[in-house]
């Protein structure tokens, strides 16, 4: 009995430890383009009754409304349309940041009437010697703020953290100061600021924690009350539109800045994040660039390809990052309304930036770049070009008008290079010259 139970806790934690180990990979994962099958995607010009939409102003009137309708009832669910008054609080301001080349403050962004929910912090560096408001790059991080810069007087997060015990429960764990700097390579505020931007960022833990329970401690848990006793419905929001929802509330605190330029604000994500980023960017305009940083399934690959990550995945691991309702569609693709390409054309006549790397064949990089070719019909009716060409698998980098594509060497991450890439994106369409 003493033995049976000792495998049963080492199968359990086994189990337990690869549901809950970040991007690790199930078996039986298609990586062969000539497995991928046919498949046909929904029309982005016609409406769910078979119209033709023909102009800019039928998509923004009639059928993008529609678009966003879906997405919001199929795979993301929809946010409450109130939460009463965000208040945005300087905790700190530090006028010799990065060493002498930005001012440094942090946000604390708080619900007045939700005093349940701690907020979002927001660690914002902006350019020391601009001559008037700047544009800003606005992204969640994976670690906590202190973790993306190597400055040692960042306040360490004592939310739940990613990829620890407390990943499995609703403990709130301390960041060990080990983690300081530990993501710096993924954000490189010095190189943002000395290119002329902002870069704002928060940890995605204070939103919500990334884990089943996870939203009890976080703003769906704060906003939806009546879940603790009641299950989600079919089109609620899940992980992935809190998510969203917090990247607007930080383009609220951030564009009360007068030393940001409010009409010049990208939303940025990495991941899981990239998917947040651009529904974030589709749901708001006032994000004036969007960019998708291997974002891959539900993001801005195609998920009607069967390669790499699918619905049946992604529904099956991290079911609560999404409406209820796209677990249907595991096995069942064809049957969505909609697919990703629609995700990005929401964006439109908006720029859209997507990500990719060679060896990040999870993500489908193939699927990204066409998740952004089957965009491009949208952005043409507003005279834009979007993506054009054949995909080619190699390392390159493709700046249509309105939507940009790189794919570069290496794994799945946010690096120096991606940085070099979306900055030249978005100094190229906000006409910015760099900081010498």
């Amino acid at each position: 009995m003493h033995s049976y139970k000792l495998l049963h806790c080492i199968v359990l934690a086994c189990t337990i430890s690869f549901v809950f180990t970040a991007d690790a990979e199930p078996p039986a994962v298609n990586y062969d383009e000539a497995r991928v099958g046919d498949y046909t995607l929904p029309e982005v010009l016609k409406m769910q009754d078979g119209t033709p939409v023909k102009t800019a102003a039928d998509w923004l009137s009639k059928r993008r409304p529609e678009v966003l309708r879906l997405f919001e009832e199929n795979v993301y669910g929809k946010a409450p349309a109130s939460w009463g008054t965000l208040e945005c609080i300087l905790e700190d301001k530090n006028e010799d940041a990065l060493g002498g080349i930005a001012v440094r403050k942090l946000l604390r962004l708080r619900l007045k009437e939700y005093p349940q929910w701690s907020g979002i912090e927001v660690l914002l560096y902006l350019p020391k010697k601009a001559s008037g408001p700047v544009p800003c790059f606005i992204g969640l991080n994976f670690k906590g703020n202190h973790a993306c810069t190597l400055e040692s007087d960042i306040p360490i997060s004592t939310n739940w953290l990613r990829d620890s015990a407390a990943t499995k429960s609703n403990t709130t764990t301390q960041a060990p100061e080990s983690t300081r700097g530990s993501n710096h390579g993924a954000w490189v505020p010095e190189k943002v600021v000395a290119a002329g931007f902002g870069l704002a960022t928060a940890y995605y833990g204070d939103i919500e924690a990334d884990y089943a329970g996870g939203w009890a401690l976080g703003v769906r848990g704060a906003l939806s009350p009546q879940h603790q006793q009641t299950e989600w419905k079919s089109d609620d929001w899940g992980g992935i539109g809190a998510w969203a929802w917090g990247l607007s509330r930080m383009l609220d605190g951030v564009a009360n800045d007068p030393a940001v330029d409010s009409t010049k604000c990208a939303v940025l994500g990495h991941s899981r994040l990239g998917k947040a980023a651009l529904w974030a960017g589709a749901q708001d305009a006032r994000f004036s660039i969007v960019i998708g940083n291997e974002s891959g399934e539900a993001g801005a690959a195609l998920m009607r390809r069967n390669y790499g990550e699918t619905v049946a995945i992604i529904t099956g691991k991290f079911p609560h990052w999404f409406a209820g309702r796209f677990a249907s569609y595991a096995n069942n693709e064809a049957q969505c309304p909609v697919d990703q390409h629609m995700l990005i054309a929401l964006c439109a006549p908006r720029p859209v930036a997507i990500g990719s790397a060679l060896e990040d064949r999870w993500a489908d990089p193939r699927g990204e770049y066409l998740g952004g070719v089957y965009a491009s019909p949208v952005y043409e009716l507003f005279g834009k070009t979007g993506l054009v060409g054949e995909w080619t698998g190699s390392v390159c980098s493709v700046e249509g008008e309105a939507i940009g594509y790189h794919l570069r060497d290496g794994k799945h991450d946010l690096t120096t290079s991606d940085w070099e890439e979306y900055i030249k994106f978005c100094s190229h369409r906000w006409s910015w010259h760099l900081v010498r």
